[in-house]
């Protein structure tokens, strides 16, 4: 890793931890019981943060999935951070848009499953991304619905992989996720 990024690597761990980490028990939105929490939109939606998460996410996309023409995921934990890295990619030169799955389709106009569809052509491969992955099911069901609207979702890029069967869950359909952190930058065993 250039020394650049890996001085932001380290300053993006310290504002995860001192912004969106909590040591508490909570229950997650996957129904699991847990005894950390982590709400990345909190460093994420600060200008640091975003910079930061945009500036690594791009790194990760460019190396691990190069074709990429889009980058996008389920709404609302994936929305910063897609933002982010469709900004970096411009300052890079290199510009792909961002796009954004709806839990639900559009409930008026077009019924939109995605905004930002429009501008990315059909069969394009994509990059998923997701702000914390636990059981993986948020990512599948961005890679279904990326699919179902004529992308070709390659890969899924994570803030943080909380270790709990997620990463399984979505190489047993064939994908690959690429996570910045883990549970272990945050919890040393």
């Amino acid at each position: 890793m250039v020394d650049g990024l890996a001085r932001d690597r380290a300053r993006l761990l310290e504002l995860l931890t001192q912004l969106s980490f909590e040591r508490r028990q909570v229950v997650l939105s996957s129904g699991k019981a847990s005894d950390f929490y982590i709400d990345c939109k909190r460093t994420a939606l600060t200008a640091e943060g975003h910079f930061l998460v945009g500036r690594l996410l791009w790194d990760a996309i460019r190396r691990e999935l190069p074709e990429a023409r889009a980058v996008g995921g389920l709404t609302l934990g994936a929305d910063p951070l897609v933002s982010a890295i469709s900004l970096s990619s411009y300052l890079a030169g290199q510009p792909i848009p961002a796009f954004i799955v709806r839990k639900e389709p559009k409930g008026h106009g077009t019924g939109a499953w995605i905004e930002g569809r429009t501008v990315i052509e059909a069969g394009a491969p994509v990059a998923i991304v997701e702000d914390v992955v636990t059981t993986g099911a948020s990512t599948l069901r961005a890679f279904e619905r990326a699919e179902a609207e004529g992308l070709k979702p390659r890969r899924a890029f994570a803030l943080v992989d909380r270790l709990e069967g997620g990463r399984e869950a979505v190489e047993a359909k064939g994908y690959q996720l690429t996570a910045l952190f883990t549970r272990k930058d945050f919890i040393p065993s």
